[in-house]
């Protein structure tokens, strides 16, 4: 028997319980995991409460990331061997001590980067390489807006552009996640608090907007998320935590400077072995080097994921958050 987090119902953070499930040996084509850690997103948050659906349905096991050892190997299996650290991101169900999963998403922890790292870093930091260095592959002479800039792909994302030679205009709801994300790369922050944002984007752009908007915020952020863009500047939509936007005009992308605009998801940039082999590599060396630095803010133990969760959507953490088994 091994101990998981399961969602038999969907709704609030208390539809989240513990229980103990039986786990045979791994079957043909299966790796057995150990977990060490377990990374927290907001995503969990959408399919805990059904805004998501489960792919299996109810009830299931939440979680999209986590690091650990391999267990065991079934029949079949090449490339990875007992003993070896590895992490993921996806599929769904890593809320749990072990499991036996396909190993198509696992990737070698290389040296110089900790579990709790790693865990913390697959969802956020490859989310992070997709918006930088592939949707919108930023270089030196472009300008840059990144909402919710203390969140944990903001932190990661702040430093990454720095490292780039950019330094971001992000946005933060108090004082204390502003500081924090100046010490993570930004140039300049907005507390969209007490500041129009637009307003300050283009004051510190002089009136010129930036090239891109990196937006996981949603129905907050809409449409002035658009108003800061330059003429043929893309609006990155990679989340909703404010909430779901409305149903968009396309026509409104030509009234405010035929600009452009997509929402992107990390799977559709990891969809084959090489992809995700490319995307985590570029992480995992950004990390090994320094000069981006994964920092686990808040750590829980897995029977605290109710807590880990209503902390997380009452925006009580910042930068990254682990599950401990």
């Amino acid at each position: 028997m091994v101990k998981a987090v399961q969602v038999h119902e969907t709704g609030g953070p208390e539809v989240l319980t513990i229980a103990d499930i039986d786990l045979s040996a791994p079957g043909d084509g299966e790796v057995q995991v150990r977990h060490t850690a377990i990374g927290l997103n907001y995503i969990d948050t959408y399919f805990r409460s059904g805004l998501y659906p489960a792919p299996a349905g109810l009830p299931f096991v939440p979680g999209n990331e986590a690091a650990g050892v391999v267990e065991a190997v079934g029949d079949g299996i090449s490339g990875f061997s007992v003993g070896d650290r590895v992490a993921y991101a996806g599929p769904l169900g890593s809320y749990c001590e072990v499991r036996n999963m396909d190993p198509a998403p696992l990737v070698k922890i290389p040296e110089g980067v900790s579990d709790e790292q790693a865990a913390a870093m697959m969802l956020k930091g490859m989310t992070a390489q997709y918006l930088l260095r592939q949707t919108f592959r930023l270089e030196p002479g472009h300008s840059a807006l990144f909402h919710a800039a203390a969140g944990g792909v903001g932190l990661i994302a702040g430093q990454w552009a720095r490292h780039l030679g950019i330094g971001m205009i992000g946005t933060a709801s108090s004082q204390a996640k502003i500081d924090l994300a100046l010490a993570h790369g930004y140039e300049h922050m907005i507390n969209y608090s007490d500041a129009d944002f637009v307003e300050e984007v283009k004051r510190l752009t002089d009136g010129k907007g930036v090239d891109v908007v990196y937006d996981s915020v949603g129905k907050d952020t809409f449409p002035g998320s658009l108003d800061c863009l330059k003429p043929l500047g893309m609006w990155v939509s990679f989340g909703q935590s404010s909430g779901a936007l409305p149903e968009i005009n396309l026509g409104i992308l030509s009234q405010k400077g035929s600009l452009f605009a997509t929402r992107p998801t990390l799977f559709a940039y990891i969809s084959t072995r090489e992809a995700l082999e490319a995307c985590a590599g570029e992480l995992f060396d950004v990390v090994a080097s320094g000069a981006v630095k994964i920092d686990v803010k808040q750590t829980y133990r897995l029977d605290d994921a109710v807590q880990a969760h209503i902390d997380l959507q009452g925006r009580k953490t910042t930068g990254a958050t682990v599950l401990v088994p």
